[in-house]
């Protein structure tokens, strides 16, 4: 059955807009997006499908393929914890732009995997706000419509992310990275080589940002950039570079990964341009050791993925998105991947390809 039968059996009426967004795998690039610096995300397969009907109420109805009830919640209701939250920020979103106003009727439709660190979220809030934009005939940019996502994670989610997410899914199509400078939000779309392979695995442990880690973490690179007087902790200057190691410990830490993968997605960024898997696959693994060590956000169970990983003969492996659990993702050439993939899922039985 289509979505629109699907929305035409749960509501009794047509649906006025269908759109949709990608997830995205973060390719290099980690908690260098609210530090203003370089990131690689690429679009995946998966998607989220939003439907959507204004109807006359005040109660906004959702309903998802993933779950049998129907949600009712009311127009403006805060947040309160669970996945619908995204929905109505979204929707919140829209009625302070002057896109929308009163009830609606919405029907999600996604393969994409939540609390696996792709960005799941931001791919929702993003078809949300481009179904609404369509039935209200509102014109607007990719980027703008980027911008007011990333405003509902962080006002009414309450998650301090950087931009990354919503640029990825909004701009970048499967097969193709987006190359942004968080700084200035110039961006290139990149093909990524016929005969390269990324693979995306579940670790099985599930990860949720708002746990209060990734707070916490961001918190931390706030704290050193205003320790080292920069409003832009990834781009410091020569002397502030020297400084990093009078700071203490955990922020120390935290400063020398994000200065580093600023550095590293830049270098990625131009081998994924001349097509250098080996340096590529080298700075993904210069990534996850300092994303574990200096960030100390990955685990022991993803740690012991990557490196059974680069051991099946991955060019390269790393943690990828906010940390805590979630995804790797793991770059091998295409004549030698399906094998050692299937290698490493037999031999991690609580895995899953994404």
């Amino acid at each position: 059955m289509t979505l629109e039968a699907e929305f035409k059996t749960a509501f009794d009426c047509p649906p006025l807009a269908i759109m949709s967004a990608p997830g995205r795998v973060n390719l290099i690039g980690e908690h260098t997006d609210y530090n203003g610096g370089a990131v690689l995300p690429a679009a995946l397969e998966r998607r989220i499908q939003v439907a959507i009907a204004r109807n006359v109420s005040d109660t906004v109805v959702i309903k998802s393929t993933r779950f049998d009830d129907k949600i009712e919640r009311p127009i403006g209701d805060p947040k309160r914890g669970d996945w619908t939250d995204y929905a109505m920020g979204a929707l919140s979103k829209a009625s302070e732009l002057g896109w929308f106003a009163g009830g609606a009727f919405l029907y999600i439709e996604s393969d994409v995997p939540d609390g696996a660190g792709v960005s799941s979220s931001a791919a929702l809030i993003t078809a949300i706000l481009r179904a609404v934009a369509k039935i209200s005939n509102i014109t607007t940019s990719a980027v703008d419509i980027a911008k007011h996502a990333r405003s509902v994670e962080n006002d009414y989610i309450g998650m301090p992310c950087g931009i990354m997410d919503q640029m990825a899914v909004g701009l970048a199509d499967y097969g193709r990275a987006l190359a942004l400078d968080t700084l200035d939000l110039s961006f290139e779309v990149v093909d990524i080589p016929e005969d390269w392979v990324f693979a995306v695995i579940h670790s099985g442990v599930r990860r949720e940002l708002a746990d209060g880690r990734y707070k916490k973490r961001f918190e931390e690179c706030q704290a050193a950039a205003d320790a080292l007087q920069t409003a832009h902790l990834c781009r410091p200057t020569e002397a502030q570079k020297v400084a990093v190691s009078e700071l203490p410990e955990n922020l120390r830490k935290r400063a020398q990964h994000v200065i580093s993968e600023h550095e590293r997605t830049v270098a990625a960024t131009v081998a994924l341009k001349t097509q250098d898997a080996h340096t590529f696959g080298r700075l993904m693994i210069e990534s996850h050791r300092s994303y574990s060590e200096d960030f100390e956000a990955s685990t022991p169970v993803i740690d012991a993925l990557v490196t059974d990983a680069i051991a099946q003969g991955a060019l390269g492996a790393r943690l990828t998105g906010g940390g805590f659990g979630g995804c790797i993702v793991v770059l091998f050439q295409a004549q030698n991947a399906d094998a050692q993939i299937q290698s490493l899922l037999d031999k991690h039985p609580k895995t899953w390809p994404v």
